[in-house]
């Protein structure tokens, strides 16, 4: 049952992320619907978004003679390299316009320092580096959250490792969720080892 200790993250749901974006995943707009229709049963909802400096760090273009989807060391941190994306106040960063935003209760905008990326809604890749979010859950008194969004095996990923590790009980919403599969089995991976750290994997369904 859901109470007033629980709390909806929609993670990333971005025009960039989605059908026709820079960084488009299949079928992510997919996630929407569920999303919107899931909703109105939280008291707290947050959305993240990716708002990320033109010459960011994750940007393949800012590393000459590397490709997109190369990985490379940074300061001993692994870091995909993706094409342009996300980039703070452009079409691509908003919001898709389907996703119902008026019931959110914070947006936290995250991946904006250009030396450093961020997957999680917690931490930043560095893995030390807070984005405040853990702190605002606590202030409300959350225990639960629920994870929706994209990408199942990136941000959505991380955002649950964190979370769990911080404390709250984690559920991650599957079918209100898409996701890249890079490397190919990356989504099965992924699933497979939420599951292993006591993460739940349910269904809208389930919270309807």
């Amino acid at each position: 049952m859901i109470n007033k200790k629980n709390a909806l993250l929609v993670v990333d749901v971005q025009n960039d992320f989605c059908p026709g974006g820079a960084l488009a995943i299949q079928a992510g707009d997919n996630v929407i619907p569920v999303i919107n229709q899931i909703q109105p049963i939280f008291d707290t909802i947050i959305a993240t978004r990716d708002w990320h400096p033109s010459n960011h760090v994750s940007f393949a273009v800012t590393h000459p003679g590397k490709n997109v989807y190369d990985v490379i060391d940074i300061n001993g941190i692994s870091q995909v390299l993706w094409p342009p994306h996300c980039v703070s106040g452009s079409m691509g960063a908003a919001f898709h316009p389907d996703l119902e935003t008026d019931r959110f209760k914070l947006i936290l905008h995250k991946g904006m320092n250009p030396a450093l990326d961020s997957y999680s809604v917690f931490l930043e890749n560095d893995k030390k580096t807070p984005t405040g979010l853990d702190g605002f859950l606590r202030s409300l008194e959350i225990t639960r959250i629920f994870l929706s969004g994209l990408a199942t095996d990136y941000c959505v990923f991380y955002s649950a490792m964190d979370a769990i590790s911080f404390g709250f009980e984690t559920c991650v919403v599957i079918d209100a969720c898409c996701g890249v599969d890079i490397p190919e089995r990356n989504i099965e991976k992924a699933i497979r080892l939420m599951k292993s750290s006591g993460i739940k994997i349910i269904s809208s369904l389930e919270l309807l």
